[in-house]
């Protein structure tokens, strides 16, 4: 008797197969592939036709850069064109470190250790900001050095701060000092500590910025170079102003600052001015006594 062929090899079987096997629901549904928004990924906006190169990620939107240069940032997901096919744009994996890894500042990073005592030597800035840049830049250096930075909250009180701190050999302190441009009040109060009685072991050095928040590339911030502000207005007002952001509280003002220094990855974001100077002082401050 011949072998009975199985029975959904039947091709008049109307029964063979379950309708509702698998993924019923998917069937004849286009799949839009997700790509990745890497940095120069040209992509086209589906509905408005604005064509850009991916710059990068801002809170979950995708910000694109057209060939004059305008940029615009679009929510990421559906909606977009690559090559004239429509994908679904996600944030990029995070690569994973390749080689030694480096800090911020573009050291390499240290191998772990026993945490170290903070040296007597230290390293003041001019305000909170000018520290929390340091910080963020310079941190991992400092802590492997053993360095504190303190803030001065204005040139003004160093000559009192350094007669309380007393530097001597061994014990030095790098000041960082806002606006150090000849003639001014800062130039002044500079080269007073530097013919006084601890100017030996203290090295005061400067950016010619107004403030610390021009020490960030403007770029960073979607701009080619920083407002002019008019003199009588407070200069930290009149950028928030110039940028459409709120300056009517402190509160205003410390939260354009955050957003300014969020925009800063590393040094490459920062003014060579800037950069100079606190590695001048980190290397004055740890000099062998």
């Amino acid at each position: 008797m011949p072998a009975t062929p199985p029975f959904d090899a039947d091709p008049f079987d109307r029964y063979g197969s379950d309708v509702l096997a698998g993924d019923w629901r998917a069937r004849g549904r286009t799949v839009i592939p997700t790509v990745e928004a890497e940095r120069d990924l040209v992509v086209e906006l589906a509905e408005s036709g604005f064509c850009g190169a991916v710059t990068g990620i801002e809170q979950g939107n995708v910000v694109l850069e057209d060939r004059f240069g305008k940029k615009r940032m679009f929510p990421l997901g559906h909606g977009f064109l690559v090559d004239g096919r429509a994908v679904q744009l996600v944030r990029p994996k995070p690569q994973a470190p390749q080689g030694r890894l480096r800090t911020a500042s573009g050291s390499f990073v240290a191998e772990a250790g026993p945490a170290k005592v903070a040296l007597p030597s230290r390293i003041f800035v001019e305000g909170r900001h000018d520290a929390e840049l340091v910080e963020k830049i310079w941190g991992a250096d400092l802590r492997v050095e053993g360095v504190v930075v303190e803030y001065l909250e204005g040139v003004d009180v160093l000559p009192e701060t350094l007669a309380e701190f007393r530097p001597e050999r061994g014990r030095r302190v790098g000041v960082l000092v806002d606006h150090l441009v000849p003639g001014s009040k800062e130039q002044r109060i500079a080269e007073a500590v530097a013919k006084g009685p601890h100017g030996a072991h203290v090295l005061v050095v400067g950016h010619p910025y107004i403030d610390i928040w021009q020490a960030v590339k403007p770029q960073r911030l979607g701009r080619e170079a920083w407002p002019v502000i008019p003199r009588g207005t407070e200069w930290k007002h009149g950028i928030c102003e110039a940028f459409g952001w709120p300056h009517a509280e402190q509160a205003d003002i410390a939260r354009a600052w955050q957003r300014i220094l969020g925009r800063v990855r590393g040094y490459g974001d920062l003014e060579p001015a800037l950069l100079g100077r606190v590695e001048e002082l980190i290397d004055f401050v740890t000099a062998p006594a």
